[in-house]
């Protein structure tokens, strides 16, 4: 059988209505579902299938929603595909995507996923409220031109930075709010085809979340964590990590370290992985890696 890597959408993957088809048609679903709005407290199923968008889109209830409906996807293969599931040997999330990928390779429970990522998701809009910032996507510029345009953008005494590498031409800078704005108005005169304000919070995965670290660090700590049954690549290093005090460790520098994922996909395919199977909601990652590697065999749940 193929090596097989399960990846995990992350914060703007989400959508009204995400996971409701799956919801309607599989009696799991209304469990999983169920069981969320009453590990969190609120009815998260109303929020994902009704919104309205900006309710979903919020920091804290976006990452429990993702989560969720990637477990809802899970739920569906292994109803409907369990040999699939069974000969994945490795797995990976786009930031927030690194919990659901802990979830299910057994190093987090269910339960202490979610609670996770609300806290998470809480503690960075209370970093980003504090400080005005957000995100640009710039597309078309390799890593070093990138850096020269934050150079140029860059506000006195601000941070612009790079925050995830996506995939080749696909960069993503984060930062203060007037260095971002002076970013996406340069991008094109430093070369790049488009740049793309994104919906979000703030400056993901800079300094501007170190705030958020000491919030998420103790949360991390009041939880078990077991060593991971197969191999999840961080977003930190581009490595998997068997050691729970050392995932606890590598899941809080996340906060404020980029997100290597181009450098992730690249270390699965140069260990061998031949398809990859994108489990939750939107069609992101499947994207990157199209981008990453043209010839990947890269689907869906349910494709």
């Amino acid at each position: 059988m193929a090596n097989t890597a399960f990846l995990f959408p992350g914060q703007g993957a989400q959508a009204v209505g995400m996971g409701q088809q799956l919801f309607d048609e599989m009696p799991a679903a209304k469990t999983r579902f169920a069981e969320a709005n009453e590990i969190l407290g609120y009815d998260l199923q109303e929020i994902c299938f009704a919104g309205p968008a900006e309710t979903l889109n919020a920091t804290e209830h976006s990452q429990p929603a993702l989560l969720l409906t990637s477990m809802v996807a899970l739920d569906w293969l292994n109803l409907h595909e369990p040999e699939l599931v069974e000969q994945c040997d490795r797995a990976a999330g786009l930031s927030l995507g690194e919990y659901t990928a802990m979830v299910f390779a057994g190093a987090l429970s269910f339960e202490d996923g979610l609670k996770l990522v609300r806290e998470r998701g809480l503690a960075m809009q209370a970093a980003a409220d504090a400080q005005p910032s957000g995100m640009v996507s710039i597309l078309g510029l390799d890593a070093e031109q990138v850096n020269g345009l934050c150079d140029a953008a860059r506000q006195e005494g601000e941070i612009l930075q790079i925050a995830n590498y996506l995939c080749p031409g696909n960069i993503v800078v984060s930062g203060h709010q007037a260095s971002c704005e002076q970013a996406a108005q340069l991008a094109a005169e430093h070369g790049a085809m488009k740049s793309i304000p994104l919906a979000v919070a703030g400056a993901f995965h800079t300094a501007i979340m170190e705030p958020a670290k000491t919030r998420l660090a103790s949360a991390l700590e009041a939880v078990d964590i077991k060593s991971p049954r197969i191999p999840v690549t961080s977003n930190v290093d581009a490595q998997a990590h068997t050691d729970p005090d050392e995932i606890r460790n590598i899941l809080v520098q996340q906060v404020c370290s980029p997100v290597m994922w181009n450098d992730s996909m690249r270390q699965m395919l140069d260990q061998g992985t031949e398809q990859f199977v994108e489990v939750g909601t939107g069609r992101v990652l499947r994207g990157l890696m199209k981008r990453i590697h043209r010839k990947a065999k890269c689907r869906g749940v349910n494709d």
